[in-house]
Parts: C-alpha cells; structure tokens; sequence
C-alpha cells in the first residue's frame, strides 16, 4: 500500500506542513523550562488546540506535541521512564482531531534529538541512539501517528540512528536537519552532504529538507543547495518565523503573516514540496501561507538576491558548499505592520 504522504504528494504539487510548538504552547501558558511533553498527559485540551490551530488553518500536516518525549530528554524531568507513554498519547490526541476535521489530515510522529553529543565528540553511540529513537517511535506508531517525522538533527549518525529505528518500528519517515552555523548544522554537515547521507541510508527517508536555523532567508538558500544536488526525493522546507527578538522578557519573532506568504512561494520555487513554518510561526502566519500556496504555481528557481530582497539578507556569506558564495547585501525588507 502506498503511504498518505505520499499519495498526498503525488496529487498536489505542495503541500502546507503546520507551524512552531513551542511558540504557540507558551501562549497558552507554557512556562520556559518545563517539558511540553508533559502536557499531552496535564493539559491534553491544550494540545488538541494545538494541533487543531493548525488543521483549521489549512496545513494538510501537523507535527505531535513529542519533540523530546525521548528517555535522554525527559530526564531531565525526572521522567525517562515515560518516553513511550508521552509520545503515544501524543499522537493519540493528534489522530483525535485529525480524525475529526472533516478532511484528510496526515499526523506526524516528532521526534527531535536526544540532546546528547554522539561519539566519538560525545559519549551517545549509534546503538544507544538508535535505541532511544526506536522506543519514541513504537510509542508513536501505538498513538497511530501516519508516519515520523524527525527533525532539528544535526550530527550524521543521530540521523543514521533515527533512520533505523523507524526501520525497526516498520514506519516510513521525514528527516529534517537544522543548518544554522554558516550554512551548516552545528555539528558541519552541507546541504550537500546531506543528499550523500540519505541517498546512502538502508531505510531512506519519504521527504527530507531543513527546519529552524537562523531565519528564513538562510533557510531557502539550504533548500536551493539541496536541490542543486539533483535529489528526486521530495524537499522540506520549515522555517523561522523571521528573526528572534526579546521584547519585554520574552522571545518574539518578527515575521509577519505577508513575509511567511512570501517565503512559502519562494519555498515553491526552491522546489519545496512540503512546507511549514518553525519558530514563531502562529495559525495566522499558516493561513497566509496556505492563500499563497493555493494561488501559486511554482515558477523559476530565485536568485539568492531575489530571496534576500523579499525576506532579508543573509546571517552569513557562505550556504557552506564550496566556500564563499555570491551573498547580496541585507536589502529593506519588505512587511506590513505587526
């Protein structure tokens, strides 16, 4: 049987993935330090508005509440134990409304890094990784999420070790890495080393791309380096809503509604196939997305001055390939008010 996503993915040239987590969460009361994973269990009403925010938004896709619901994070609140657990209740609660919304709705299993640093810079080994990935993974695949989706890697055996462990769970799967250091992610991988990696997996991913990082700009420039390598796989891009700011205590992204338009079409014509927003991104910022993404047909692949002058300039003049690239100075950028 062929998967949703993929089906999906053959009967429309993109599709709308959901926006942040934790932004949202911390609207609703979150409160900086806790573990949201906590919620699916504390506040179960809470995260159905979450994930309900999105589907009536329009996303084809939304993420569960299960980010770090692996053992390595929840130890950190005192509750390794219950990486099984939190992650299917998450899930069950994310088909809940999906199963409600009136249309098909494609859930999502996260699974985010262990928050550990892999051997030999660390002491995480590829077994133990691929352990904690694989107990996350049976949990989601009890709350009868669709398929996984890991996300915010950044070293090439935690990817490696995800990648087996949906194997095991027998789940297909995304994979998403972060690239926020010059065009790289913090542990170096390229764009390019990137399609070596998932073209050499046993158990390769549906769809794979970026998410978070600086902003959306870099972001975008990710994308055009993962197509420039000639992959066939569909592409994921997931950005930041804008950049960071901290305003009266608190972390604001100033990306707007019209801005998050302007990067879902130009995600489009970086040959994005599935596209969402990260940080910061509210329903508000996805409704807009999903009005450009229904009214545009993918064009030209942009310049990178073409990216910069609708988006912002670049944190960086280098995507990391290849040494130094063409980098367009920081131009206006283009928004309407907050």
């Amino acid at each position: 049987m062929t998967d949703l996503l993929s089906r999906r993915l053959s009967e429309t040239p993109a599709l709308l993935a959901d926006g942040a987590t934790g932004t949202n969460l911390f609207n609703m009361g979150l409160e900086s330090g806790d573990a949201p994973e906590l919620w699916n269990e504390q506040e179960p009403d809470k995260i159905r508005a979450l994930y309900r925010g999105a589907v009536e938004a329009g996303s084809d896709l939304f993420l569960t509440n299960s980010f770090g619901s692996n053992a390595s994070r929840l130890r950190l609140h005192d509750a390794g134990n219950r990486a099984f657990d939190l992650s299917r209740i998450a899930a069950e609660l994310g088909r809940e409304v999906a199963d409600r919304s009136g249309r098909e709705i494609i859930v999502a299993g996260s699974m985010g890094p262990t928050g550990e640093i892999m051997a030999p810079m660390g002491t995480l080994t590829l077994s133990q990784a691929t352990e904690i990935f694989h107990e996350q993974a049976e949990g989601l695949r009890a709350g009868g999420a669709d398929f996984l989706w890991v996300e915010t890697i950044s070293a090439a055996d935690e990817y490696r070790a995800a990648a087996e462990a949906a194997r095991l769970a027998g789940m297909p799967w995304c994979g998403t890495m972060s690239f926020d250091t010059a065009g790289r992610t913090m542990m170096g991988l390229t764009a390019a080393d990137m399609v070596t990696l998932v073209e050499g997996l046993a158990h390769p991913p549906l769809a794979y791309g970026a998410n978070c990082g600086v902003g959306a700009s870099d972001l975008l420039r990710t994308v055009l380096g993962l197509a420039a390598q000639g992959t066939e796989r569909p592409i994921i891009a997931k950005g930041n809503a804008g950049i960071p700011k901290y305003v009266d205590g608190h972390i604001h992204y100033d990306g707007t509604p019209l801005l998050m338009a302007e990067y879902a079409r130009l995600a489009m014509d970086c040959g994005a196939r599935i596209i969402g927003g990260c940080c910061g991104t509210t329903p508000e910022h996805l409704r807009a997305m999903r009005a450009m993404i229904d009214s545009h047909d993918a064009g030209m692949r942009p310049s990178l001055d073409d990216i910069a002058t609708a988006l912002g300039g670049f944190s960086s003049t280098t995507d990391g390939l290849d040494g130094p690239t063409e980098s367009p100075r920081p131009r206006r950028r283009r928004r309407n008010s907050v």
